[in-house]
């Protein structure tokens, strides 16, 4: 098999569909429908069900997938180990949460490209545990997350401190008044969970109402329809102020600020490009 092969493979099959998997290779989707072919001619198999719902992986396809991965990661791997190191190139695959990816990337990635315009940037968003273990997968290079981490493969380094605060429905009463509202959070890895809970808590709230929501789009229009309050960065929170029913109240000291760090492999040589990444001045 050859590596072409495998990285359409694994195009179609996270994609579920060949016009979709041919738009991210640049590729016309006859090509993509014939590599597929001899792909499982070559196999002697069937990789894909096709249905109206797209492509589906079979069982073994299924299971050629984790292999796929794994080798195209190594290939990935050893492609960087071997670049050259005067000048960065490549790609450089970098994730992060909402809020940095909205109020504190776009300046420094417009600086780092300007100085290292060989390097092929690309920006994922998520939450800190999915981040996590995109990088710990080797799917990422690094990634913007809220820390301190104590995982053992991952290296962090502190990028910045971020201030959490309360938005609420513009025109809403006092602080205290609304935390009697319900707590408006994200259904999975919601970061700011714990400290909500303690949050209500101290401000003497015997039965909170927690709500999950599934985007955080959700979250803010339930902030603006008054149904609830949620913690936000205050950066995002000035920036949808000015377009939704929201207004931002300050938290007291004990809950206010959050760190974020940079997370990258332990394990894993550090490309030119992510080298370069690392260095000061394209932190600031």
């Amino acid at each position: 098999m050859e590596s072409g092969d495998l990285r359409i493979f694994r195009a179609v099959a996270e994609e579920g569909s060949i016009t979709r998997a041919a738009q991210r290779l640049q590729y016309v989707p006859s090509n993509v429908t014939g590599r597929i072919r001899q792909l499982e001619d070559r196999l002697q198999t069937a990789l894909f069900i096709r249905s109206n719902r797209g492509m589906e992986l079979t069982p073994a396809g299924e299971r050629l997938l984790g292999y796929t991965r794994q080798i195209l990661n190594l290939l990935d791997e050893a492609e960087k180990s071997v670049q050259a190191e005067d000048t960065p190139r490549g790609p450089l695959r970098i994730g992060a949460i909402e809020s940095t990816a909205a109020a504190y990337l776009p300046g420094r990635l417009a600086d780092y490209y300007a100085r290292h315009p060989e390097v092929s940037l690309s920006l994922t968003t998520g939450n800190s545990s999915v981040l996590m273990q995109q990088v710990l997968d080797r799917e990422l290079d690094g990634a913007f997350v809220y820390g301190p981490l104590t995982h053992p493969l991952l290296k962090q380094i502190p990028s910045y401190n971020e201030e959490l605060v309360l938005i609420s429905e513009a025109g809403a009463a006092s602080q205290q008044e609304q935390l009697q509202k319900p707590m408006l959070i994200l259904s999975t890895g919601c970061t700011h969970r714990s400290r909500v809970e303690r949050l209500l808590a101290e401000a003497g709230v015997q039965h909170p109402q927690i709500i999950e929501f599934g985007s955080l789009e959700a979250v803010l229009g339930g902030v603006a329809s008054g149904l609830g309050v949620a913690l936000l960065p205050r950066s995002n929170a000035v920036s949808l102020s000015n377009e939704k029913n929201i207004a931002a109240m300050t938290l007291p000291e004990s809950y206010r600020e959050v760190v974020v760090y940079f997370i990258y492999h332990r394990d894993v040589p550090l490309s030119s490009a992510l080298r370069a990444f690392l260095e000061p001045e394209n932190q600031k």
